[in-house]
This record gives C-alpha cells, sequence and structure tokens, in this order.
C-alpha cells in the first residue's frame, strides 16, 4: 500500500501542477462533504422516524424519557470502545488543527463524528449535525491533503473546503460556506486562495440537490413586506438577540464546566446529563433532535391554530393559553438540553441549537411586541426569521454567516436589509461582553487562537518545541577553566549551560565575555565555572506560546535563551536568528497564493 502511495505522489508531482491539484481535491471534497451532509440526515430521519412516528401527539408520551438515555449511551460505548478518542466540539477541534497541527486531522474523523451524531440525535439528543459534518468534511480535506503530500499552506485551504463544502451541502447555501470558512475558521483567502472555496461550496450544494431534489430544511414564504417603520423593532430584536447569544454562551460555558469535573465518571456523567435531557424533552417535547420541525411551525404558521401545534405531544397540548410561556420556557432551556446531551456523552454542535434558539427568540420578541402594542405591527413569522440570524450571528461572532444563510435558506431575500439590521445589532451587543465566539474561545484563552492578524496568525502557527536547539555541551560547576575551553572546542554555541548533578540550569557562561582569559593557560586552574558563569537574562518554559517568547526576546535583548522542562531541567536553547529565520518562513509559506 505505501508503494503505491509513493507512485501516485510521484504520477501527481509529474502531471499535475500544485494549483491544478488543489482545484481538483476542492472538488473532490465538496463532493464527499455533500455524501456525509446526505448520508448523516438520512441516518437521523429514519431512526427518529422509527421511534416516534407511534407516538401520540394530543398527550405527552413517556419514551421521550428513555429514547435520550440510551441514544447517548449508545454514543458513548461507540465512542470509547470503537473509536477511541474525543470527538467533541467539532469546530472548535478544527481550529485547533488549524492552529496547532498544521491543520491535521485524525482519519476516523471522516467517518466517526457521522456515526456518533446519527445515534445521538436520532434518539432525541438535543444538539445539531453541523459541528460533525463540518468536523467530517474538513477531516476529508487534510487527509486528502495527506495522501498528495501537499504543503500546510494547501492542507489549511483543504480544511476550509472541508468546512465550507459541508455548511453548503447541509444547507443548500454556497454563498454562507464560503462566508462560514473566513468568518469562523478565521481563514485568510486571497482571490488565487478563493476558487477552491468556491469549488468546492457549489459541487457540494450541487450534489445536494442530485441526492434530495429541491426538498430544503426550512421552507419560508413572506407575506408580509417589510417596511422602513419596523426599523425600530429590528433594531431592538437585534439587541435582544445579542443578550440572548450571550444567554446562550456563558450558559453552556458554565454547564460545559460543571460536566468537565466529571470527566473521570463516565457513567455519573451520563445518569446526570441524560437524566436532565430526558426531563427536559418529557416536559418540552420541541427539544427533541435538532428541532427543525418546530422551527418550521413557526416560519409557517399563520394562524393561531398553527402555532398552537408547537404545544404537541406535550403536558401542555390544546391550552393555547400556554403558547407564550412555553416558547420562553422552551428558549430558556433549550442550552441546558443542548449541554446535557453533549456533557453526558452524545455527539453534536451547537449550530442547530443556536438558529432554534433564534427562531423561538424572534417570535417571542414580535409576539410581546404586538400583544402590548409597543409599536408598528410586526409579522411573527419574519421576526422568527430575523431572529434566526441574529442568535447564530451573536453566538458565532459571524454576522456575514448568519445574513446569508438565512437568506440563502428560506429565499427570504426581500428581508435581506431587516437581516441585516438584526445581525450587526446583535453582534455589536454580545460583543461588549464576549471578545469570542463559542467555537474560538477555548482556544483564545489558551493563546492557541488563528486570527486575522498576521502577526499573531504566525505565532499561534509557530510552535516553541519546533525552535529548540537541543545540540549543547553542559558542563558541572566545580570544572576548570581548562575543562571549560575544551568544551568550547567541541561546541556549536555562544553559551555554555552549568548544571547541577540532576540537570538543573545553575546559570549559563557566556563565550564571548571569558575571551580575554581562554587563551591564558595560566589561569586555567584558577577560575571554575560557578566563578564564570552568569543568569540567564530570562528563562523560556516548555509550551509557553511564542507571543511570550517574542515579548522576552524584545525585552532583554537577548541572542540566545535556555529552555526549561516541567521538572525545571534544561531542554535546549532558543536563539534570536533561529527564531526569526522561522517566522518568516511561515510567513512566507502562508503568503503563497
Amino acid at each position: 500500500m505505501e508503494h503505491f502511495f509513493d507512485r501516485l505522489y510521484s504520477w501527481r508531482v509529474t502531471h499535475l501542477s500544485e494549483r491544478m491539484l488543489t482545484l481538483l481535491l476542492s472538488l473532490v471534497v465538496g463532493f464527499f462533504a455533500a455524501v456525509a451532509a446526505y448520508v448523516l440526515h438520512g441516518l437521523i430521519n429514519v431512526i427518529g422516524h422509527l421511534l416516534t412516528s407511534s407516538l401520540n401527539a394530543e398527550t405527552s408520551n413517556w419514551p421521550y424519557l428513555v429514547y435520550p438515555v440510551v441514544g447517548i449511551l449508545l454514543t458513548m460505548l461507540f465512542v470509547r470502545y470503537v473509536v477511541k478518542d474525543n470527538i467533541s466540539h467539532g469546530i472548535t477541534r478544527i481550529l485547533y488543527a488549524i492552529s496547532t497541527n498544521q491543520s491535521r486531522l485524525k482519519g476516523h474523523n471522516t467517518w466517526s463524528s457521522v456515526v456518533a451524531s446519527a445515534i445521538t440525535i436520532g434518539f432525541g439528543g438535543s444538539v445539531g449535525a453541523e459541528a460533525p459534518i463540518v468536523l467530517t468534511g474538513s477531516a476529508i480535506g487534510s487527509n486528502l491533503g495527506k495522501l498528495f503530500r501537499v504543503d500546510s499552506r494547501t492542507m489549511m485551504l483543504l480544511v476550509g473546503c472541508g468546512a465550507a463544502g459541508a455548511i453548503a451541502g447541509i444547507f443548500k447555501a454556497p454563498i454562507a460556506g464560503l462566508v462560514f470558512t473566513i468568518e469562523v475558521l478565521l481563514i485568510d483567502l486571497t482571490m488565487a486562495s478563493l476558487l477552491p472555496i468556491l469549488i468546492s461550496c457549489v459541487t457540494a450544494t450541487c450534489f445536494t440537490y442530485i441526492f434530495s431534489g429541491d426538498a430544503v430544511l426550512f421552507s419560508f414564504h413572506i407575506d408580509n413586506s417589510w417596511r422602513l417603520e419596523r426599523v425600530p423593532a429590528c433594531v431592538l430584536l437585534g439587541v435582544f438577540c445579542g443578550l440572548v447569544s450571550l444567554y446562550f454562551v456563558r450558559t453552556m460555558s458554565a454547564c460545559e464546566d460543571f460536566f468537565t469535573r466529571l470527566r473521570q465518571h463516565a457513567y455519573l456523567r451520563w445518569i446526570v446529563g441524560g437524566t436532565l435531557l430526558s426531563l427536559l424533552i418529557f416536559l418540552f417535547p420541541a427539544l427533541y433532535g435538532e428541532g427543525y420541525g418546530s422551527i418550521n411551525l413557526l416560519l409557517n404558521g399563520d394562524t393561531e391554530a398553527d402555532w398552537n401545534r408547537i404545544l404537541n405531544n406535550s403536558l401542555f397540548a390544546g391550552q393555547s393559553v400556554m403558547l407564550v410561556p412555553y416558547i420562553a420556557l422552551v428558549l430558556l432551556t433549550k442550552v441546558f438540553a443542548t449541554s446535557a446531551t453533549n456533557g453526558a456523552g452524545g455527539c453534536g454542535g451547537t449550530f442547530a441549537p443556536s438558529l432554534f434558539v433564534g427562531c423561538f427568540a424572534g417570535f417571542l420578541f414580535s409576539r410581546l411586541w404586538n400583544i402590548y402594542e409597543v409599536g408598528v405591527y410586526v409579522p411573527e413569522k419574519n421576526f422568527a426569521l430575523m431572529g434566526m440570524a441574529g442568535v447564530m450571528s451573536g453566538v458565532m461572532h459571524a454576522p456575514l454567516t448568519g445574513i446569508f444563510l438565512i437568506a440563502e435558506l428560506t429565499g427570504g431575500y426581500e428581508l435581506f436589509l431587516p437581516l441585516m439590521i438584526v445581525s450587526t445589532a446583535s453582534y455589536l451587543t454580545i460583543n461588549i461582553f464576549e471578545k469570542h465566539s463559542i467555537y474560538s474561545s477555548r482556544l483564545a484563552r489558551q493563546g492557541k487562537l488563528l486570527t486575522h492578524n498576521t502577526d499573531q496568525s504566525v505565532l499561534t502557527l509557530m510552535q516553541l518545541d519546533s525552535v529548540v536547539d537541543r545540540d549543547f555541551t553542559a558542563v558541572s560547576p566545580d570544572k576548570e577553566l581548562a575543562d571549560v575551553v575544551r568544551t568550547i572546542s567541541r561546541t556549536r554555541g555562544a553559551v555554555i549551560p552549568v548544571l547541577d548533578a540532576a540537570g538543573a540550569l545553575l546559570g549559563q557562561i557566556e563565550i564571548a565575555s571569558i575571551r580575554h582569559i581562554i587563551f591564558r593557560i595560566e589561569l586555567y586552574h584558577h577560575f571554575t565555572a560557578s566563578q564564570l558563569m552568569k543568569q540567564p537574562p530570562a528563562v523560556l518554559t516548555d509550551g509557553q506560546p511564542m507571543s511570550e517568547v517574542m515579548r522576552t526576546f524584545e525585552q532583554t535583548g537577548a541572542d540566545h535563551l535556555p529552555v526549561l522542562n516541567n521538572d525545571r531541567h534544561l531542554k535546549g536553547y532558543v536563539s534570536r536568528q533561529h527564531l526569526y529565520v522561522q517566522y518568516r518562513k511561515i510567513v512566507a509559506d502562508n503568503s503563497r497564493d
């Protein structure tokens, strides 16, 4: 097999230019992303239909207490005994791979998330399928890149093609797929690198149409054209969506921290999370699965009878007076249901939950606005649609993605201007409190987030371990000058480290500072290493962010700095010259078209 791949690599070097290879691979990635999206949604629909088709819509149903727990248990066992790796936080995992692992994703990521999320969501897990599909698409791009041995810049581009193709395929929204890659994955694109992303998006969208026809996830027909006097309501809706987004992000983070504290007790997490999820779904069946059915009810309802159908299968079925409280409670509890699903061991993302919460937030806002006659009448279905864009923009810090995705999903281009108003207002509101999206905040806290700031991005891509020179010769503190001179003759470095018996750094001898005595033989037995050594101007630690390393060099003016491992033993030295050579190389690699 290895010989076959070597021959394949030789053939592509001979017959394909790097650019032609990238364009062909982007088309292949788009196709497989569409296949993955179609297979996942097909599995979810089949499982969901088998489990819920016979339930009575006029009353509550006890199976809602059982299905989610069983689904999460099956997912947990699949991940533990088949995958044997962590596959949660799909989009965060992509960001981590881009910033710290040269955009390399493991081979099992091309299928494991599809299987795990199908089980989780099909059995009622209150999460979305989008993040697993985005991870799958990106993993397809990454592994194709590894197969054809492309450089790091092309590898990152193929990962972006996979993510863009996944979004485009899921929603039949090619522009949203492109914008998502720029805004959420923070990939800088030149005009030359824009074409592969577009090819992937168009390919995925076309094949999705071939697989599933003209059917769309959300159907929407505008009945009430937008009017200028609704601008204040749109602005206030945007602010409301921004606050809802803040609640979503902060609550999700708190719940995640809670389940993280139980990470050593997998079955306890399953019991706690599964019980919470089952109770919430039993009380509010709208929380079951992705919730796209409930979204379509709110987007397509024209009468009270239409909207009251959202109460079906619950304890409140047929009680129209409970519609507004039910909508509000579902809005507040969705984040707990999503957190419990993932925290208990399920697999899914927050993409669909943000759309779900946004739809409910928009409907709740407009219904209360009309009940209390705050201003001019606003159509609930239109504001439910705009709420989807608003909360998505806030949660993901991606206003353009929210605008184009909702417009493409529903054909709601007549609402393009109010979508822009709501999304912008939502983003500006949450940006006051949260500077990073729900996906990037974890990496930002670790200093590992790739951004559009070129200098910061290059430093993020650099790893301290890659610039450490481990070829050093140390001396003990009792060695005489004669021994130090012999050591100097065998070393290439500018400093000689002085270590104790355990390998801990005591100091360093700078060769330039003892040049005036190293040729005076009569002094060879008058000085020891401990007398000649000095303390380094600063010490670097293993795993330290490169931004701090650069700052340390600038502050000290040093040419060489020692790096200590976690046991405070000397690992090696970093030279200023080597650091800047590596910096320039990464800049060149990532600036090439």
